[in-house]
């Protein structure tokens, strides 16, 4: 599971961990569910579910469907077998059988069960139907928390933005366009602006509404966090350059070197961050 972020929910008292990779797949861990049922060794409730044939089946429904390297053969081996005396099933055995992803396990003191959303709610459905309905309503809580809390940092940064395109824009209006009447002036701005998106973006506004004819707004509505905080940047590096008299073939230049740099930069410092938050995830399942 890579790119992870830790989350608990709770549900009649128990705490459930929960790991998020980009705010929507999510793995919660089968484990604390099973709890529920058994406190003290909740590995045999999750054997006991895996061994079950409609578990089998639905469970290799879901790699089907989302797993393009499932192995299908093993599969159909598995569920001939479920339902007779001697077969076995365990999270271990299923993952290395049939390189299934809706299911990790890890091993040890700190070890764990964990699966995708989809199969989660499956077997909390088999531990209590009352009982899931608990998981549901916290998990809901916390899908909204996260939600509010992207949507907040989106917009901080898109003020940001804002605000730096104002000091942009002034710098153009002060040392660019003196000379020029009010029907320029206002091309100008669309010239710099434009000249920022294709430094970013690769487009003109314009290609941009051509090629989204049916969105609202402007790509810079659609924009990554990471997009936004680099164009801040952009515009106040671009009315630096202007003061000094920079002509904009030389700054289109800097200013896309200025992206690229930037781009990558904050990419490998997320990276690094997912990575510290992955290796501080295999410890605890």
């Amino acid at each position: 599971m890579p790119k992870l972020k830790k989350d608990t929910i709770e549900a009649k008292g128990l705490s459930i961990q929960v790991y998020t990779e980009d705010f929507k797949n999510d793995y919660i861990s089968l484990t604390d569910i099973a709890k529920y049922r058994n406190s003290d060794d909740p590995r045999f409730v999750i054997q006991n579910w895996m061994r079950n044939r409609n578990t089998l089946e639905f469970i290799g429904l879901w790699e089907t469907l989302n797993n393009r390297n499932f192995n299908r053969v093993q599969f159909d081996t598995f569920r001939n077998e479920a339902g007779l005396n001697r077969f076995t099933m365990t999270p271990q055995k299923w993952i290395a059988s049939t390189n299934a992803v809706g299911i990790i396990a890890k091993s040890g003191r700190y070890g764990g069960t964990y699966a995708q959303y989809d199969i989660a709610m499956e077997f909390a459905s088999w531990i209590s139907p009352e009982f899931k309905l608990y998981i549901i309503q916290d998990y809901k809580r916390l899908k909204a928390d996260e939600n509010s809390s992207l949507s907040l940092s989106w917009n901080l940064n898109r003020e940001i933005s804002k605000i730096n395109y104002k000091i942009h824009t002034d710098a153009i209006k002060e040392y660019l366009l003196n000379d020029f009447t009010n029907e320029q002036l206002s091309y100008k701005y669309a010239s710099e602006a434009d000249m920022l998106n294709v430094a970013l973006f690769n487009r003109r506004a314009k290609q941009w509404r051509d090629e989204n004819p049916t969105l609202k707004g402007n790509m810079r509505d659609y924009a990554s966090l990471n997009e936004l905080l680099v164009l801040a940047n952009m515009e106040s590096y671009n009315a630096m350059l202007i003061s000094k008299g920079i002509e904009q073939k030389e700054r289109m230049i800097e200013l896309r070197a200025l992206a690229r740099l930037q781009l990558a930069s904050l990419e490998k410092l997320n990276s690094k961050n997912l990575v510290t938050v992955n290796e501080s995830a295999e410890k605890n399942i």
